[in-house]
């Protein structure tokens, strides 16, 4: 009888909510105003030959590695940021290695990492969700082969400092060291000029977030040329399709339209924390997209009010250290209008109801 691996037999599973998304899409950390315009101009330009042709990363790569500031050597282009990560897991871990991930977190860290057999040890963020930097000093052995830190952190919005994310790499030279900067657009600082000093250190970016392009599942890889080749032995040579590779130079080209997008979200992220405030909801100081709210024992009537007032949150009360917890992504100024009236709405009524 055929069956799975023992590994993938014991994986947990992913269940993003993706039935009956009807509303303001505040749940998934999306880009809520879309991508450039230039980039659809450019969708609208391919043509069916373009569709029938297997698909060239490389042209692609050395234009997304001339942007990043890196050679090309130092670049793989991926499926989305889960697909890098995928990748360091198949390259570096096996049966009997360790992998370390700080908790909450994404959790395909955990779930990439386990499928390969490796042990999966995970470290609990503070109780504040600041960085655990000396738990995870203490939790590397020799059989450490993978430490996957998102920065900034998902759901939390919490980051690390860099000179943190520094000494773990020169603590492990053994391990990947992967750093997430999926949400680096809203944070504005990066251990990507590191790289060079140090050759366990990789970081991933998506065309996900900022670039709202999440369609068309496009991230990229960066790491010591020698490490990323043995990466690339163990991706598909065809592994970010056509479309995507047209659309990457229109998204990396229009800065303006992404600058002009991210000061968007930042100065609707710091209204939403201030009304947050106001309305003695508690929550974390975020840089990326979204806030981490705690509702507390009114969680599930708080995502129902939401939803009853057209808005989608995502539901975190199952991640470590997150019991009661609400993430909510950060939208334009009037989708950020039509959410503090929401909170308002539902505040208000939870008064009514306790007095």
């Amino acid at each position: 009888m055929l069956e799975p691996t023992a590994a993938v037999q014991s994986l947990k599973q992913y269940h993003p909510p993706l039935g009956g998304r009807l509303g303001l899409r505040f749940d998934f950390n999306e880009n809520t105003a879309g991508c450039s315009p230039h980039v659809l101009a450019r969708l609208r330009q391919i043509s069916a030959e373009d569709l029938a042709r297997y698909p060239e990363r490389e042209p692609v790569q050395a234009a997304v590695a001339q942007w990043l500031g890196v050679e090309p050597a130092r670049v793989l282009l991926t499926n989305g940021v889960d697909e890098g990560i995928h990748l360091l897991a198949e390259t570096f871990l096996e049966s009997g290695a360790e992998a370390l991930v700080v908790v909450p977190t994404f959790s395909m860290y955990e779930i990439y990492a386990a499928a390969t057999g490796a042990r999966v040890h995970t470290v609990q963020a503070e109780e504040d969700f600041s960085f655990p930097l000396h738990r995870v000093l203490d939790r590397i052995t020799p059989a450490t082969r993978l430490i996957a830190i998102a920065n900034p952190n998902n759901p939390t919005g919490a980051v690390a400092p860099r000179e943190a994310l520094l000494e773990i790499a020169e603590a492990a030279p053994h391990a990947a060291v992967l750093v997430d900067e999926a949400y680096y657009d809203f944070y504005g600082r990066s251990v990507l000029a590191d790289i060079e000093r140090l050759p366990n250190l990789f970081v991933a970016r998506t065309f996900s977030k900022a670039y709202g392009m999440a369609g068309l599942r496009a991230g990229v890889l960066v790491g010591n040329p020698l490490h990323i080749g043995f990466v690339k032995r163990v991706a598909s040579p065809y592994n970010v399709n056509a479309v995507a590779l047209a659309c990457l130079p229109e998204a990396i080209r229009d800065k303006e339209y992404i600058a002009a997008y991210v000061a968007d979200v930042r100065r609707n992220r710091a209204r939403l924390q201030s009304e947050l405030e106001a309305l003695g909801l508690p929550y974390w100081k975020s840089e990326a997209n979204f806030v981490l709210v705690r509702a507390g024992a009114a969680r599930e009537a708080f995502v129902s009010s939401m939803r009853d007032c057209g808005i989608l949150v995502r539901d975190r009360d199952r991640d470590p250290g997150c019991a009661g917890c609400v993430r909510i992504t950060v939208g334009t100024e009037e989708q950020t209008n039509v959410l503090v009236r929401a909170l308002r709405y539902f505040v208000g009524k939870s008064a009514e109801v306790s007095a």
